[in-house]
């Protein structure tokens, strides 16, 4: 397992091995208040009660401030924890920084990608690329389904 502490939108560090014995769904997004960042933070938000009945905690991971995750909270009233990786060490490990192309230029930044890590603290499942709109919904799914064939 990759275990890594990062602070969240409070400051307060929080430590992926704290969360043994649960669900993670840890997703890794560009920027705060940006339009796919928006709509996919608010996705998880609306749907976090489906993912707490299934014993799942929603982490969401970006290269902003704290202060900025504050903000970005308060004015969509996101029900999520963010975490700030503003050394972009976390994301490096989990492969969601790097080339990304846009109007043709090449640049270095956040590769939208998803992992559902098991309560054992394994990637059972990975997105990349991923396009946010219908996202939060797409991995509630697979994350019912991961469940239900582990429990069968």
């Amino acid at each position: 397992m990759k275990n890594f502490c990062l602070p969240n939108q409070d400051g307060v560090e929080i430590c992926l091995k704290d969360l043994k014995g649960k669900w993670v769904i840890l997703y890794f997004y560009p920027k705060d208040n940006t339009p796919g960042c928006t709509t996919e933070a608010k996705e998880f938000s609306e749907l976090l009660d489906e993912f707490e009945k299934l014993n799942a905690v929603v982490i969401g991971v970006s290269p902003d401030s704290p202060k900025r995750h504050c903000n970005f909270i308060e004015k969509h009233e996101l029900k999520i924890t963010l975490l700030s990786d503003e050394e972009k060490k976390v994301l490096k490990e989990f492969g969601a920084w790097g080339k990304k192309k846009m109007y043709g230029k090449e640049y270095e930044g956040v590769i939208r990608s998803t992992f559902i890590i098991n309560p054992e603290g394994k990637i059972v499942k990975e997105y990349k690329k991923v396009k946010a709109k219908g996202h939060a919904a797409k991995v509630l799914e697979d994350l019912k389904e991961i469940i239900k064939n582990q429990n069968s």
